[in-house]
C-alpha cells in the first residue's frame, strides 16, 4: 500500500537555473572535535564551500508513462496514468493504435491529490474511473470530453482498488482501507455501501456484479464472497490461503485467484473447484461468450486458457515477458491487454502472434513520477529507479535515458560493471548491463517473499544480500544470499521470528549483517510482537548471533546502520533515530525526526535523509544535525541519497526533480527555497 504524500510547489524558476558552487575539497573524514564534526559550530554562509545556491536540478528524475486502469467502449481505450498529479484518462483509438485523446481528471473537494486510477469501468457510455490515494470516483463522458468528480470513498491515504458494472448501469466499488463494497446509481446520485465484510478486512481488492449479486475479493482474510444488492447479505464461496486479488463472473460460474490457487465456483456456493497455479499468480481474467476463460499472469506475463472442468491450465502465449497486466479484452479472435508499465498488446488466438505498443510511442505524454530508488555509478552516472523503468542520467552531458524493467526497482547496487535491482512486486532479483540496458534474471526470492526492501553487495564473499516482506496476512520475511553469477539463492525465512525484514546493514569485515524488523509482516494479519528487533546475522555459520529490541513499543524499522562499532536505526511509524553500542547493545543516543528515511554513511558521517516533514537531511552524532531541508516529500518508497565520492555533494531529489545537493556538516542548514 503506498502511504499519501504531501505535495511540494515547484521550485522557482530562477532558483533553479543557478550553478552548484564547486564542492569542498576531498579528504578524510574530520575526527570527532575536528572542523565538520557534529555540534561544532557551522561555517559562514554564502562563502568559500558554503555559497549558496548549495544545489543545482538535473530536470525529471523519473519519467514515465506508467499506467493503473484500462477499459474499453465503443472502439476506443481509456487507460488512466499512474504517478501523475493530475492523473489523466487517455483515449486510445483501437484501429490505430494511437492516443487520441487526454483528459486531466479534475483535483477533488476533499484534501490531497489523486495520483492514479486504478479502477475504471463503463456505464451507459460513460467511462468510470476510481482513485488513488484519495478514494474518489470519476465520469468521463466521450462525447463532451468532460471529466466530473461524483463520490468520495473515505479519506486521503485510501484506494478504489476495483470497479464493476452491473447489468442495470450500477457501479460498484472496492475500496480501502475500509475495506467495503461502495454502490453508485448513476441515474440518481445515491451512494450506499454494505458495510462490513469481515471483521479487520481492510482490501476489497476485486469486484465484480450480476443482476443480483456483487461478488467481492478480500485480501487480507482472503475470502471470497457473494452480496445480495436488494439486501446486503453476505455469503462466503470460498475460503483461500492468500488475498483474492482477482475476480470475475460468467453464467452460473465465479472465479477468483488467491495465491497460488485458482477458485472456481457456482454462484450459489456448490461444486467448489480448485486447480493449483504452482509458482504463478493471476492478474487479470476476461471470458469468452463460451465460458472460457482467459488468464494473464505474474511473474512472466504469460497468458493461459481455463474451462470449468480443466484440471489445469493451457498455456496461450506470452504477448509481453516479465509485464504485470492491468486488463484483459476479448474481441473475437484477438485478445487485448494493457500492461503496466505503460503499453498495450494484441494476441491473434490462432497464430498466437503478439503486436505490442508504447502508449508513449503512440502519443501519451509522459510526466514525473515519484522515484523508488537512485544509484551512482563509478563513470559519475546516476540511475533511478520508477515504476517498471530505470532512467539513467549522464550529469556531465545532460543526458536522459529511460529503459523498463521488470517491475519497481526497490533498490539497486554496482558489482564490476552491472548493476543488480531487487524488484516488486515479483521478488525478483535482475542485473542490468549498462552498455546495452540488457536484463537477466537471477531468479525470485520465492516463499512468498515478494517485497524485496533493501539489498546489498558483500566484495568479501562476492554475494548479495537482500532483506525482504512477504505479501498479504503473512508475518516473517527472509534474508535472502544470492550468488549474481549463477543466481543460487539461500533464503533464511524467520530470521526474526514473526517479523518481517525492512533493512540491513553489512559488516563484512566482521562477516556479519544487522536485520531491522517489522513486527507488522505482511500487514494483512494482527501482529504478536510489540517492538521492531534487530538481529546479527552470521554469515559464516549461517545463524543468528543475538536479537535485540532497540526502543520498546517501536514496531517498524526502516533502516538501520553499522558504523564504527555503533548501530544507527531509523523507526518508520514512529518517526526517530538512535544509536546503539553494539558491543554492549546499550542506547547511546536517541530522538525524533521529522520523519523517515535511509541511512547513509559517508566520509565517516551518518546521515538520515527523510520525508513527511517538507523533505530534509541530518546528519546523526550525539543529536540530528540538520543540514539541508525543503527537498520535498516526493518519494515513493523512501528517501536515499548517492554521494559523490570525495566531496560533501550528494544525488537525492528535490520535488520530483534529481539533484546535487551539498550536504557538508560544516556549512549551515541548507534551505531550498519553494514557490
Amino acid at each position: 500500500m503506498p502511504p499519501s504524500r504531501p505535495v511540494r510547489a515547484a521550485l522557482v524558476a530562477a532558483v533553479l537555473a543557478l550553478a552548484l558552487v564547486p564542492p569542498a575539497p576531498a579528504g578524510a573524514a574530520p575526527a570527532p572535535g575536528a572542523p565538520g564534526a557534529p555540534g561544532d559550530a557551522k561555517g559562514a554562509a554564502g562563502t568559500g564551500p558554503c555559497a549558496a545556491p548549495g544545489y543545482r536540478t538535473f530536470g525529471t528524475a523519473s519519467e514515465t508513462g506508467a499506467i493503473v486502469g484500462a477499459t474499453e467502449y465503443d472502439g476506443h481505450a481509456y487507460v488512466v496514468t499512474r504517478g501523475l498529479k493530475p492523473p489523466v484518462l487517455a483515449e486510445i483509438d483501437l484501429a490505430t493504435r494511437k492516443v487520441v485523446r487526454q483528459v486531466p481528471l479534475p483535483d477533488a473537494p476533499a484534501a490531497g491529490a489523486a495520483e492514479g486510477g486504478w479502477a475504471t469501468t463503463v456505464a451507459a457510455g460513460k467511462i468510470y474511473v476510481g482513485t488513488y490515494p484519495v478514494p474518489d470516483l470519476y465520469r468521463f463522458d466521450p462525447a463532451t470530453g468532460e471529466a466530473e468528480h461524483l463520490a468520495s470513498f473515505g479519506r486521503e491515504g485510501g484506494f478504489i482498488w476495483s470497479l464493476a458494472t452491473a447489468p442495470d448501469g450500477t457501479v460498484y466499488a472496492g475500496t480501502y482501507p475500509d475495506g467495503k463494497v461502495h454502490e453508485y446509481v448513476p441515474s440518481t446520485g445515491a451512494v450506499r455501501d454494505f458495510g462490513v465484510l469481515a471483521a479487520g478486512e481492510r482490501y476489497v481488492h476485486a469486484v465484480a456484479a450480476d443482476a443480483t449479486t456483487v461478488y467481492a475479493g478480500l485480501l487480507d482474510k482472503a475470502r471470497l464472497v457473494a452480496i445480495s444488492r436488494a439486501d446486503g447479505t453476505v455469503r462466503e464461496l470460498a475460503a483461500g490461503g492468500a488475498g483474492f486479488g482477482t475476480v470475475a463472473e460468467h453464467g452460473d460460474r465465479v472465479l477468483g485467484a488467491s495465491g497460488s490457487t485458482l477458485y472456481d465456483a457456482r454462484k450459489d456456493g456448490g461444486d467448489l473447484r480448485t486447480v493449483d497455479l504452482g509458482e504463478i499468480s493471476l492478474d487479470a481474467i476476461a471470458f469468452a461468450a463460451d465460458g472460457t476463460a482467459y488468464l494473464s499472469s505474474r511473474p512472466k506475463g504469460t497468458v493461459y486458457r481455463y474451462r470449468t472442468g480443466d484440471t489445469a491450465l493451457t498455456e496461450v502465449g506470452t504477448p509481453r515477458t516479465g509485464e504485470e497486466t492491468r486488463a484483459l479484452v476479448l474481441d473475437g479472435g484477438t485478445l487485448r491487454g494493457y500492461s503496466g508499465s505503460g503499453g498495450m498488446w494484441t494476441m491473434d488466438l490462432a497464430s498466437r502472434e503478439s503486436v505490442y505498443t508504447d502508449l508513449i510511442e503512440a502519443g501519451l505524454k509522459p510526466g514525473s513520477e515519484r522515484p523508488q530508488s537512485i544509484l551512482r555509478d563509478q563513470k559519475g552516472r546516476v540511475y533511478v529507479g520508477g515504476h517498471y523503468s530505470v532512467t539513467r542520467h549522464d550529469p556531465a552531458t545532460g543526458a536522459r535515458h529511460r529503459f523498463w524493467v521488470p517491475g519497481e526497482p526497490k533498490a539497486m547496487v554496482a558489482r564490476g560493471g552491472k548493476l543488480y535491482a531487487a524488484i516488486y512486486p515479483s521478488g525478483q532479483i535482475i542485473e542490468i548491463d549498462p552498455r546495452t540496458d540488457a536484463i537477466r534474471s537471477l531468479g525470485y526470492l520465492g516463499h512468498g517473499q515478494q517485497r524485496p526492501w533493501d539489498l546489498e553487495y558483500d566484495p568479501r564473499t562476492d554475494k548479495l544480500l537482500v532483506a525482504s516482506a512477504p505479501l498479504g496476512a503473512h508475518l516473517e520475511g527472509a534474508l535472502s544470499v544470492v550468488d549474481p553469477d549463477t543466481g543460487d539463492t539461500q533464503v533464511y525465512e524467520g530470521v526474526i521470528p514473526e517479523q518481517s525484514l525492512m533493512s540491513l546493514s553489512l559488516d563484512s569485515a566482521a562477516g556479519v549483517v544487522y536485520l531491522g524488523g517489522d513486527v507488522l509482516g505482511g500487514g494483512g494479519t494482527p501482529p504478536t510482537k510489540t517492538s521492531a528487533s534487530v538481529a546479527a546475522f552470521d554469515l559464516g555459520t549461517r545463524t543468528v548471533r543475538w536479537t535485540v529490541d532497540p526502543v520498546p513499543g517501536h514496531r517498524t524499522f526502516q533502516d538501520v546502520k553499522a558504523h564504527g562499532g555503533v548501530l544507527y536505526g531509523v523507526y518508520k511509524r514512529d518517526a526517530s533515530w538512535f544509536a546503539m553500542d553494539l558491543a554492549t547493545r546499550r542506547i547511546t543516543h536517541q530522538g525524533p525526526l521529522t520523519g523517515y528515511g535511509e541511512l547513509t554513511v559517508h566520509r565517516g558521517r551518518v546521515f538520515a535523509s527523510t520525508f513527511f516533514g517538507g523533505g530534509n537531511v541530518h546528519v546523526l552524532g550525539t543529536e540530528a544535525e540538520p543540514v539541508a531541508t525543503g527537498l520535498g516529500d516526493e518519494w515513493y518508497t523512501d528517501p536515499q541519497l548517492a554521494f559523490e565520492p570525495g566531496s560533501w555533494d550528494a544525488w537525492a531529489l528535490v520535488g520530483r526533480e534529481l539533484a546535487k545537493i551539498r550536504l557538508d556538516p560544516r556549512c549551515p542548514t541548507l534551505t531550498i527555497p519553494s514557490a
